[in-house]
């Protein structure tokens, strides 16, 4: 019964309940995912990505059936969408001709075009990070550019490994609303 009231707190945008239902049940979908992905980084983006949108439609939950079960059909959901993202960029319909004209490139490295525009977006997107709070933009920096691990962050933060877990997912939701207004 007391997860019952958590989710409800939950459900009237209370972060301390957030924070004890991702706690709670983290273990389970990251094991869940971990299982059938067969990858850790995979498997943690997964399990953030699931309580992003399990938060962001808690409202729509259904108290006669079991929260945890309500959390994987979501983390299942955002592994579909994964696997089909990946799959569609891997396999992109090209004629014999595409194929040959690939075959003469005599040059793969970028063009200076090329250079200059992806430089031109990591200067766009690290602009919009600046915008966040100093200890959004650590968490962003530490996961994204250095490729720290959560619990690496979390030993180098000194903090508990979930605090870690929600800064970064609430600095991911900020850092895309920033991007969107943006637009």
């Amino acid at each position: 019964m007391e997860i019952n009231k958590y989710i409800e707190k939950a459900k009237k945008g209370d972060q301390v309940a957030f924070t004890y239902l991702l706690d709670h049940y983290w273990n389970e979908v990251y094991g869940f995912m971990l299982k059938r992905t067969e990858n850790e980084t995979d498997a943690e983006d997964i399990t953030i990505e699931t309580f992003s949108k399990a938060f962001d439609k808690i409202a729509t939950y259904n108290p006669e059936f079991q929260f945890n079960t309500w959390l994987i059909a979501i983390a299942k959901n955002v592994h579909i969408d994964l696997l089909r993202k990946k799959k569609s960029t891997l396999f992109v319909e090209i004629t014999d001709e595409e194929d040959q004209q690939a075959y003469n490139i005599a040059d793969s490295s970028p063009s200076a075009e090329d250079e200059l525009i992806t430089e031109q977006n990591l200067s766009r997107l690290l602009q919009f990070i600046k915008e966040l709070k100093p200890h959004y933009q650590e968490v962003i920096q530490l996961r994204y550019f250095q490729e720290m691990s959560y619990q690496e962050i979390a030993e180098h933060l000194n903090e508990p490994l979930s605090n870690v877990k929600i800064k970064l997912l609430r600095a991911k939701k900020l850092l895309a609303e920033i991007i969107e207004n943006k637009r």
